[in-house]
């Protein structure tokens, strides 16, 4: 068996929210699906999988391994973690589904097998991230229909941006959080607290955007509050900054969306500077690295938790690999992107009672492409909807939390 082509789709089912999908092809007719979608660079991750793909046409799909050795030092005089490891995941999560398909079972089965039956997930809700003047009854709502969906766990970021517009004055990303604002979260996420109940399970995600004070002055609002973790308090380039929080506050912390390869996760682990790690499959290095990457957490006993903004295939990709990992917390998703998934997946996946459910005899990732409606949701990577400006994280949910409005959701 061998490659004949890699096949890309950006796949926009609402304005603004876009997939980058790929389909490797075989010269036996099989094929394997992999995502690597972004929020802003989909037109440069087309281009790379155009160039990559020559490095591994005529190689043979079962040796994942060996191609995904090749592509990472291949492409190291461009350093392999980030935009390299958004090219390799692709590629690495379709070679997995091919060769579960080859051999008709599911790609749990090829990683050693499952230790659990579901895979629990936590989903997200409202916050005033990009809604400013955003009730926090339509949080609360969110929450309790969320719960009565049978989530067990939510997320939300109650901070507002300090800043408006496409960059803030001076040009600095990083943000300076007020007392009064500190308050203003603590009481948002403290009224969550009161209408779910001591146990719920609450995350806070601040999004690698505050100086060392401002996450320290964060966390010791919070505090009250019980959360299971507060998620990337300052930006992820100084392991000092994370240090300083880290030793100033008693919430639990997790890091690991905008962290890349196992090798940007040594010193966050044998430091001990995090209890949650939370990779993405469609940008660490695929299957393989995510696997890598929950082992060497599990050494040191910290909780995995993949991270899931996007599409259905990052989605299921994190599934196979939680079914086999021992150290996992909960699945990120978005229930709010399920409809729109099952448009352009077959069949739709089971999601019940706070946990995905895998079929146990469907092949490889247990999803495919429906061919027949993708025409009417592919774009050309030309398409201005795509050519943006840098867009500030922000919730996809209307104030009734009803259908997802366009944006970066997490």
């Amino acid at each position: 068996m061998r490659i004949t082509d890699v096949k890309t789709y950006i796949v926009m089912v609402k304005p603004g929210r876009e997939w980058m999908l790929v389909e490797v092809e075989t010269d036996e007719g099989v094929t394997g699906l992999g995502e690597c979608s972004d929020y802003a660079s989909t037109p440069h991750l087309v281009g790379g999988i155009e160039a990559i793909k020559h490095f591994i046409v005529g190689s043979d799909p079962r040796n994942i391994e060996d191609i995904w050795q090749k592509l990472f030092h291949g492409y190291s005089d461009l350093n392999g973690r980030g935009y390299v490891s958004h090219l390799i995941s692709a590629i690495d999560i379709a070679l997995w589904d091919l060769k579960g398909k080859v051999l008709g079972v599911p790609i749990y089965q090829l990683l050693g097998g499952p230790v659990r039956d579901k895979v629990p997930v936590y989903t997200h809700i409202p916050s005033p991230l990009s809604d400013p003047d955003m009730d926090v009854m339509v949080a609360v709502e969110a929450a309790k229909r969320a719960r009565a969906g049978g989530f067990e766990a939510i997320k939300t970021d109650p901070f507002r941006r300090q800043w408006r517009g496409n960059a803030p004055t001076g040009g600095e990303m990083v943000e300076r959080l007020s007392p009064g604002e500190a308050r203003r979260a603590a009481d948002w996420m403290m009224a969550l607290r009161e209408a779910l109940g001591p146990t719920y399970e609450l995350l806070v995600d601040a999004h690698a955007r505050f100086d060392v004070a401002s996450a320290i002055r964060a966390c010791r609002a919070l505090e009250p509050v019980k959360l299971i973790w507060l998620e990337e308090p300052v930006p992820v380039e100084s392991v000092q900054a994370m240090r300083q929080v880290r030793e100033n506050t008693n919430i639990p912390l997790s890091v690991g969306e905008r962290h890349f390869t196992r090798w940007d996760y040594i010193e966050l682990f044998r430091e001990r500077l995090v209890d949650y790690v939370m990779p993405d499959v469609a940008w660490t290095g695929g299957i393989s690295e995510l696997r890598r990457i929950a082992s060497m957490a599990e050494a040191y006993f910290i909780r995995f938790s993949p991270h899931d903004a996007l599409g259905p295939v990052m989605l299921m990709a994190g599934v196979q690999v939680d079914m086999t990992v021992p150290n996992l917390y909960r699945q990120e998703c978005v229930h709010e992107f399920f409809p729109d998934y099952a448009k352009v997946i077959t069949p739709m996946f089971d999601c019940h009672d706070g946990a995905i459910h895998p079929h146990p005899d469907a092949p490889g990732l247990g999803i495919s492409l429906n061919h027949d409606a993708l025409p009417r949701y592919v774009i050309s990577p030309s398409d201005r909807r795509i050519h943006r400006p840098f867009q500030v994280p922000s919730q996809t949910f209307s104030a009734a939390a009803s259908p997802a409005r366009s944006g970066r959701a997490i």
